[in-house]
């Protein structure tokens, strides 16, 4: 009888991975704050911060998005793979670069767009924290 042995692959996201995935939520959040702040006070620094976050925000969603295509291809096609979080990520950092887009208008030209796509990147990134650091698999763990 013949013993195979099946490669071992992390249950979770490693280290690096874990912190570029949830770095992404408070950098949106402060992007959006930044916005709501923006939207009360008129002040245009909070738009400069906010535009700063949102990269920040990009910088690390784009890393965590490779890190899950990694995961992706590695995965066990018998086991499932994890499509649904790398497509979720992917729609986050797509949202983040067209709200980054339109942060860079001028001044309250940006407004309510801007921080209606905030909102929404926000809260993607939130969801795809969430499902990549509870349920991602990346292959046949046991």
């Amino acid at each position: 009888m013949t013993d195979t042995a099946y490669p071992h692959y992390r249950v979770l996201p490693g280290p690096l991975h874990a912190i570029l995935l949830a770095g992404t939520v408070p950098l949106f959040l402060g992007g959006l704050l930044s916005d709501i702040a923006y939207y009360n006070t008129y002040l245009i620094q909070w738009s400069n911060f906010a535009s700063w976050l949102i990269a920040g925000g990009e910088l690390f969603c784009g890393l965590a998005l490779l890190f899950a295509l990694v995961n992706l291809i590695r995965a066990n096609p018998k086991k499932g793979r994890p499509t649904v979080y790398f497509l979720l990520l992917l729609v986050t950092w797509c949202l983040g670069l067209v709200n980054a887009f339109e942060h860079a208008k001028d001044a309250w030209a940006m407004m309510p767009s801007g921080l209606i796509l905030s909102v929404i990147v926000t809260a993607l990134s939130c969801i795809s924290a969430v499902i990549g650091l509870t349920n991602l698999r990346s292959g046949g763990a046991r």
